[in-house]
């Protein structure tokens, strides 16, 4: 299956995992359970859970400040990541480090308490960046009575129940993909040292905005609308090939396609086509990245080098986003950041319950790469 979330594929998580009234979209809050526990909740574990959520979500006014403070010309990615950072003061686990009032068995208990609390808020926090930065500083309040991804779509300003549905999904397939990703590797780096929660996420949040990283998403947007502009409305099958081959003898990579673990078709990208042909028809750059996932595979087949032809998540989450009218391309990576939180949290506290230890790479000489790489005069 290639992505599994303790072990279950994610048709699994759709078919088991609690949803919203009407809705076909697994909850998160479902996932973070059984990210935490390896079970699937029962009805009443979820509703406490999300119940707790709700009372950890509220944000105090010195943190809406802050964030509405910030420069409006800085990415939301480095916006969201200070004002995690901000949160700092209010970690629980590090204020009790500090005074000397826990011992190593009782760590995971306080990073637990902070994931929460981090895991609550950060919808409301991303929200607050994205109404500062592109709606004029216009907030919308919470509304306690919708689940965590809704609420979050609520507070961006979008009340469709196809655009809750879709944040719904969104947030539970991005949520986590083992420990080998930059954000959840640098998360779990940073939290080895015993930094909090807020230090940990802060580091993933800044490998997630990465271009090779969370950052892909903006990018096959960017790459799509290119094409369009460049080869109109109509793009025949023979023209998207010659575009392709043109990118890459350019020296650019296809954005969206290929993947340093997988070697076939993102599940991920499959959910998000699933629920594109469900629910989207006759938009034009969604039916464009459709009809690249049949065309550009075999065109990358054919280059010797390219392990892996298929296209990943980034393919089409950007454009399906684009598609419900959040046209600001460089604030995807922030829901991806929102959803990361899930998996990168549960990790974290799973750390500090084993009593993993401080991770401390090997390390290299200028001598061994000079001996390795270097020209040996001797040898020609």
């Amino acid at each position: 299956t290639g992505i599994t979330f303790r072990d279950y594929s994610i048709p699994q998580i759709q078919e088991y995992l609690q949803k919203a009234s009407g809705g076909h979209e697994p909850l998160p809050e479902a996932l973070f359970w059984l990210l935490c526990t390896g079970e699937f909740p029962t009805n009443n574990q979820f509703e406490d859970l999300q119940s707790e959520w709700r009372v950890r979500g509220h944000l105090d006014n010195d943190v809406i400040n802050y964030i509405t403070r910030l420069p409006k010309n800085s990415h939301p990615m480095t916006m969201l990541s200070m004002a995690i950072l901000y949160l700092q003061k209010d970690s629980k686990f590090a204020k009790l480090y500090d005074e000397g009032k826990i011992s190593k068995p009782q760590y995971w208990e306080y990073q637990y308490e902070d994931a929460m609390d981090l895991i609550a808020k950060i919808p409301r926090i991303a929200a607050v960046i994205y109404r500062q930065k592109y709606k004029q500083g216009h907030l919308i309040a919470q509304d306690e009575s919708l689940d965590w991804a809704a609420n979050y779509a609520h507070m961006l300003g979008y009340d469709q129940f196809e655009v809750k549905e879709c944040f719904r999904g969104y947030l539970t397939i991005h949520s986590d993909h083992e420990g080998g990703n930059v954000s959840a590797h640098a998360t779990h780096l940073v939290g080895s040292a015993l930094a909090d929660p807020y230090l940990s996420f802060s580091a993933g949040i800044n490998g997630l905005a990465g271009p090779l990283h969370g950052l892909a998403n903006q990018e096959v947007l960017k790459w799509i609308l290119e094409m369009k502009r460049e080869l109109g409305d109509h793009i025949s099958n023979e023209k998207l090939q010659e575009y392709v081959l043109n990118t890459i003898k350019e020296g650019r990579v296809v954005p969206g396609y290929g993947h340093a673990v997988l070697r076939y078709t993102d599940p991920r990208f499959l959910h998000l086509k699933d629920f594109a042909d469900r629910h989207i028809k006759n938009d034009p750059i969604v039916d464009l990245v459709k009809q690249c996932y049949h065309v550009i595979p075999p065109v990358l087949k054919t280059i010797g080098k390219i392990q892996n032809p298929w296209p990943n998540v980034d393919a089409g989450s950007g454009c399906i986003l684009n598609h419900y009218g959040i046209k600001e391309y460089e604030y995807y990576t922030v829901c991806f950041a929102v959803s990361r939180a899930l998996g990168c949290m549960a990790n974290l506290v799973w750390a500090r319950a084993f009593g993993l230890p401080i991770e401390r790479p090997g390390s290299i000489t200028l001598k061994w790469v000079e001996a390795k790489f270097g020209d040996h005069p001797e040898e020609k």
